[in-house]
């Protein structure tokens, strides 16, 4: 017998968040069918503009935090009984807005506009909200769009903000520069003191959900509907110095030079090969490789190499730091090279809350989609808030696994089977 409309999970409106989602993806937009939203620039606050307006046509509260966060927020006493609930935890949903240069209409705003959606979907239904734990206690639930996500100033800005995580350290020199940030801020109304401001107490907030793209091929390639994150790998990177001797690059003999050129392209074939041979579950890049002086007719004296790895475990992260770091002296005394190592950051891996996970697999369960475990291979605002409230992170395909291009494409069923999840999720933890 056919299961009756009343006793189906509640769904969002798929052509109301597919009209939101088209409407942002015209912000910006680029001709090859990508956006391009860096972090303050007019695209980004344009969008940023844009969002504010549909949350308060939506008959939603908006804020916005001194880091720049912007959210929807839904208050318990809305959904409740009417009376002011101040005890109540907030259940956060979301994502990000801004963008790498010329990248894809999906990542972080599919995120975002999944959590909008599922605030009017609970707001015109009148849920009343309720924490599992304390039954006595409503919850609150609130979209948010985190600054700088995709680290064109800092990295992780508006989460870590939010956390408690940054410092004056983190704007005094930030990846994208001290002078980028400060001009930055100054568009967006923003300054280091409104920066270090935005922190939330901890007990203020129930838990935080995203619904992400993969941007990978595993689910696509397995025919799975939803990948529940077990963790967000930990990323490392430094600043790796071969150096060596400028010679000639006529008269000098191939056996009499130091050739700082020969340490760094080594390292970088013998790094591929380790970390494919003894660390399956990890990835290292070798992202940019500077020679100097850099000439045609100079034997190079020095290269600078930028070196990214990322693991999901921490134990296995700390053995990968020391084999890289061991392999790159190696290579430097093969080829009779001065080695300098210069640290650059470290973000540890971040596990996912069980009972965050626990509700998506049984939201997938009751909607009938398939769903697997894997971890994050990417860094996400999840991860600066993983010590301060339970996290849980889903991702849905990524056809040919696109992603920070153009060429990044979800179906929009998979987009819309990931809002269900993330609705259901939120009415298993507090409904």
């Amino acid at each position: 017998m056919a299961e009756s409309f009343s006793t189906l999970p509640l769904r969002v409106n798929p052509d109301r968040m597919l009209d939101s989602f088209t409407q942002l993806a015209f912000i910006a937009a680029t001709a090859d069918g990508g956006v391009n939203r860096p972090t303050f620039s007019d695209g980004h606050l344009a969008a940023r503009k844009w969002f504010k307006e549909e949350i308060e046509k939506s008959g939603l509260e908006f804020r916005t935090d001194g880091a720049g966060n912007h959210s929807a927020f839904l208050p318990a006493s809305v959904i409740g009984s009417g009376q002011q609930a101040p005890l109540a935890k907030t259940l956060l949903l979301g994502s990000h807005l801004d963008s790498v240069p010329n990248g894809g209409r999906f990542d972080g705003a599919l995120g975002v506009m999944a959590a909008l959606e599922v605030l009017k979907t609970v707001k015109e239904n009148r849920i009343n909200l309720k924490s599992r734990t304390e039954p006595s206690r409503s919850v609150n639930l609130e979209a948010i769009d985190f600054t700088d996500e995709e680290g064109t100033l800092v990295g992780l800005l508006g989460s870590a903000a939010l956390a408690g995580h940054l410092s004056q350290k983190d704007l005094a020199s930030p990846r994208g520069g001290r002078d980028q940030l400060v001009e930055g801020m100054a568009r967006a109304g923003l300054s280091d003191a409104s920066m270090l401001s935005a922190a939330r107490p901890k007990d203020s907030l129930a838990g935080y959900l995203e619904l992400h793209i993969e941007q990978g091929k595993r689910l696509e390639r397995a025919g799975i509907d939803i990948g529940i994150v077990s963790a967000i790998v930990g990323i490392w990177s430094y600043r790796l110095s071969f150096i060596g001797r400028a010679d000639h690059a006529g008269s000098t003999t191939m056996d009499d030079r130091l050739d700082a050129s020969l340490g760094a392209s080594a390292f970088t074939l013998a790094a591929r090969e380790m970390v494919m041979m003894g660390f399956p579950d990890c990835v290292v890049n070798v992202g940019k490789m500077d020679f100097a002086p850099g000439a045609f007719n100079i034997v190079p004296a020095r290269a600078d190499l930028a070196l990214e790895f990322r693991s999901p475990d921490e134990d296995e992260f700390n053995r990968l730091d020391a084999a890289l770091l061991e392999l790159a002296r190696k290579e430097a005394g093969r080829f009779g090279l001065e080695m300098r190592i210069e640290f650059l950051g470290k973000h540890s891996p971040s596990m996912m809350n069980e009972t965050m996970q626990t509700a998506f697999a049984t939201a997938c369960d009751d909607l009938g989609l398939t769903h697997v475990s894997l971890s994050s291979g990417a860094g996400h605002d999840g991860q600066s808030l993983a010590d301060l409230c339970p996290v849980g992170m889903i991702f849905v395909p990524s056809v040919d696994g696109a992603s920070h291009s153009p060429r990044e494409f979800t179906k929009w069923d998979d987009c819309v089977n990931g809002a269900n999840v993330l609705l259901q999720a939120v009415l298993r933890l507090a409904g």
